[in-house]
Order: structure tokens, then C-alpha cells, then sequence
């Protein structure tokens, strides 16, 4: 139920802004154009547009190889394709307790997993789910809509607001480094992880991103990862992600919650 009201108010949150941002999209007479093949808008990088990940970083952030899935009958289409990871030197620093939750998560990942509940998936797994998501991009906002849980966030640019609440998507403040731009997370709930193999953070996570376009079709994507109560230092990842450029691309809701709603509330029908 909370999860539904979250994404309720996001999702009317997000249409007004969308409303507001779509007069805003395309590059100002005098303030546009195309520099090294990147188009802008207000003089920045315009990364308004639809965008996905090519990794296997939601099955594992980490090196791993191919692994079986967890019912027979599903065969190889249940199975865990082998990937390179996208944590710099491969190494996450758990501290000791973390490092045994994290074990802990990845034998019980068929039930604590939040993607199998439906959950929304926080910062940074939304940027690699196995799934597009669409940037809307103005002067005062960026609006990043994705198609897992009908998720989303607004990045506030060139503000310094705390977040009202902590949530599964936290709280985005927004800058432009020249061509970069930098987004500051916090306000993380602490409930979500990074990815199927129990990865994760707490409440007091904290991600600062950086996003910068290398071509017209391409964005170089890094974050770095902190977390004191779980981590005996920062650490980083680091993936390219690329605009879908085929003719109709579109940004589909993938509303997912129909289909966990037997594995949660399930044992609540009456017999």
C-alpha cells in the first residue's frame, strides 16, 4: 500500500512537471544548436530523450559468471547471464556486518529481493534496469521517468533542499560542473538494493552522479557511493548508457505490481 501511494503521488507530480517542462524541450532561438554533435538547450548538453543501459549490472554490480535460475522448469530462460561488472577494481568495502547482511540477502534474494515485490528501484539501480527510462531536461528541473514501477524523480537544479521525507527514489539537487551534470541523492529510504545479488545500502546511502554526453547518443554515467554505516569507504561505478534511437521509441509503463500482488498478499484471501 505504501508503495502504491508513493507511486500515485509521484506519478501526478510527475505530469505536472512533464506539462510544464514540455514547452522547455527543444533549444531557445540563439541558445541551441549543435556543438560536436551534441544538441543544447540554455547552452547545456539537452539529454532530453529516451535512454537504456547494456549491462548485466541488475543481476550482479560485480564480475559473475552465467548461473542457473531458480526453478528448473524455466530452463535457460530463468538462467543469470555471465557479466562484467561496473564497480571500479570489482570490490565493494562491506564492513564485516554489511558484508554478512549482503550474504544473507543473496540466499533469501527470492523473497527480500523489492524488484520481485514490485518496489521501486532507488538510486542508482533505476539507471540499469533492464529497462529504458526517459529524460525531460529545462533550466529549473530534469525529470527522469522510468519504466519499472511507473518510477520517477525530479532533479532540482542549482538547489540545496533537503528532503521532506526519505523515500525509495530519494531526494536529486542538480549542477552543471561545464558539460557534467552532477546529481546529489539523499533521502534514500534505505529499502531498496543494487541489484539481484543483494547488494545494498541504508538510509544513510549517499550518491553523488555524474552524467556527461560523449556523443550525441551517449552518456558517460559514474556515481560514487557512500555509505559510513556500511562501507569502510566510498566506491564508484561506472556504465555508458545510450539514447534509443528507433523510429517510435517510446517510453512504456511497466506496471508491475498485478503481478506481485499474489506473493504478497496472497495468504491474506479468504477461504
Amino acid at each position: 500500500m505504501r508503495n502504491r501511494l508513493n507511486t500515485s503521488m509521484s506519478v501526478i507530480l510527475a505530469v505536472a512537471v512533464i506539462g510544464a517542462l514540455s514547452l522547455a524541450v527543444r533549444p531557445l532561438a540563439g541558445q541551441g544548436g549543435f556543438a560536436g554533435g551534441v544538441d543544447r538547450i540554455a547552452g547545456k548538453p539537452n539529454m532530453t530523450g529516451l535512454w537504456q543501459s547494456l549491462n548485466t549490472a541488475n543481476w550482479n554490480l560485480q564480475d559473475h559468471s552465467a548461473a542457473p535460475g531458480p526453478f528448473y522448469q524455466l530452463g535457460a530462460a530463468g538462467a543469470t547471464p555471465p557479466g562484467q561488472g561496473i564497480v571500479d577494481g570489482n570490490e565493494i568495502p562491506y564492513l564485516p556486518a554489511a558484508a554478512a547482511k549482503k550474504r544473507e540477502n543473496e540466499v533469501n534474494r527470492l523473497t527480500l529481493d523489492p524488484e520481485i515485490n514490485c518496489y521501486m528501484p532507488g538510486i542508482p539501480r533505476a539507471m540499469y534496469m533492464p529497462h529504458p527510462f526517459q529524460i525531460v531536461q529545462s533550466d529549473q528541473y530534469i525529470l527522469m521517468a522510468y519504466s519499472f514501477a511507473s518510477s520517477n524523480r525530479i532533479i532540482h537544479m542549482d538547489s540545496t533542499e533537503e528532503a521532506p521525507v526519505d523515500s525509495w527514489m530519494g531526494w536529486s539537487n542538480g549542477r552543471w560542473d561545464g558539460d557534467t551534470l552532477v546529481i546529489d541523492v539523499r533521502g534514500l529510504n534505505g529499502m531498496a538494493w543494487f541489484d539481484r545479488a543483494g547488494n545494498f545500502g541504508s538510509e544513510n546511502l549517499h550518491i553523488v552522479e555524474r552524467l556527461t554526453m560523449n556523443g550525441a547518443d551517449h552518456i558517460n554515467y559514474e556515481a560514487t557511493i557512500e555509505d559510513p554505516t556500511v562501507y569502510s569507504r566510498p566506491w564508484r561505478i561506472s556504465f555508458p548508457l545510450y539514447r534509443r534511437i528507433e523510429p517510435g521509441a517510446q517510453l512504456l509503463d511497466f506496471k508491475c505490481v498485478e503481478f506481485s500482488e499474489e506473493k504478497l498478499y496472497g495468504h491474506l484471501r479468504k477461504r
